[in-house]
Formats: structure tokens, sequence, C-alpha cells
């Protein structure tokens, strides 16, 4: 039996499905590992790529070239369905989310653009789920979040309980931010 019809027999090797569940990471893990996907997204998209030295630089971790267009690229991994962004500018004793996302926006530059990478129920031996999005975007989706109230993480779905205020409303990634060389060109043609 052959992988995809490309392989000979011999270099497949079937393994139990639980043999491939998605190992619990280490948040430096996660980090790593969603940059590595991004950088390796990126190229073989046929974008050069460089990795900013250092642990924990501000702005971006990647740029990504092509010609005389670059794009500085934040890698954000997750592997619990979301991503907090703006929860450090909320200030005490006052949840205005809107205010918090306005003063995060305000701290990143119109060329960056966020990768949001996502390893919750992703087997070991398959890529993760990608989102590009500019900061302006991030924020219109965070503010549009929990009925218009805001949220500080970025969810990939949530579906509002009954409990809630805004119950039976979902919060989701929009479609059009699936990693994909197109909305890699949309991007270093706006961002």
């Amino acid at each position: 039996m052959a992988v995809s019809g490309y392989a000979p027999e011999f270099l497949y090797h079937p393994v139990m499905s639980d043999q491939l569940a998605s190992p619990k990471m280490g948040q430096w893990h996660v980090a790593v590992a969603a940059e590595v996907v991004a950088a390796a997204l990126f190229a073989r998209c046929g974008y050069d790529v460089s990795v900013q030295y250092g642990a924990n630089q501000p702005e971006y971790d990647l740029a990504v070239i092509r010609g005389e267009r670059m794009l500085k690229v934040s890698v954000k991994g997750s592997q619990d369905r979301g991503w907090g962004l703006t929860q450090s500018y909320l200030k005490k004793g006052k949840a205005n989310y809107h205010e918090a996302i306005d003063e995060w926006l305000a701290r990143h530059k119109p060329r960056t653009v966020f990768c949001f990478v996502q390893f919750i129920d992703v087997p070991v031996d398959a890529m993760p789920r990608v989102y590009l999005a500019t900061p302006a975007e991030v924020a219109v989706q965070l503010k549009a979040c929990a009925g218009g109230r805001g949220e500080t993480m970025l969810m990939e779905k949530r579906v509002w309980t009954d409990r809630a205020k805004h119950g039976g409303k979902v919060d989701q990634i929009p479609e059009s931010w699936h990693f994909s060389p197109a909305r890699i060109e949309q991007l270093m043609a706006t961002a």
C-alpha cells in the first residue's frame, strides 16, 4: 500500500491512530513548533523566510520576502483553540474590551501580519490549522466577539451557551484567514 499513491510499499508503515494523537506540549514547544510550521508553509509557497534571532523579539518572528515585497510575521501557536492577545491591556476593575483591543492594535505596525497556528485535535503526522490576518482584521474580529462586547482571546471557534447573554452565537475565525498562497498575496498587496 502506498501513501498518496507515490511511495513504494516498503516506505509505508501504518501506525495505530492512538499513536498519532497530538501530545500535550509545553508553552515553549508550542511556540517553537508554530514558528517552524509557519516558516515551512511560507517557504513551500515560494517565499524567502528569515527568522529573527533571539527569543521574544518585539513585533515579529519571521520576515517573508519575495522580490522587493516583504511582510513581518508574528507567529502565535496554540493547543487550546485560542490565542490570548489583549488581556494585558485591560485595566484593573474596568473590563473595557474595546479599549484594550484599541491599545493592542496601536502597538502593531500595519505591515505586520499575524500567523495563528492551532495544534489541538491535530494528529502528530498532520499539519496544524493555520490562519493569517492583519492586526486591524484581528481587532475587528475581537470587537465583534461575545455579541459585540469584545474579547481578549481570539478563538478558532466558540459557540456560546444559553447561559451567556449572547447564547447561541458563534464566534469563529473567518474563512478568508485560512493560510493559502492567495491569502499571502492578498496580504502582500494590502498590508
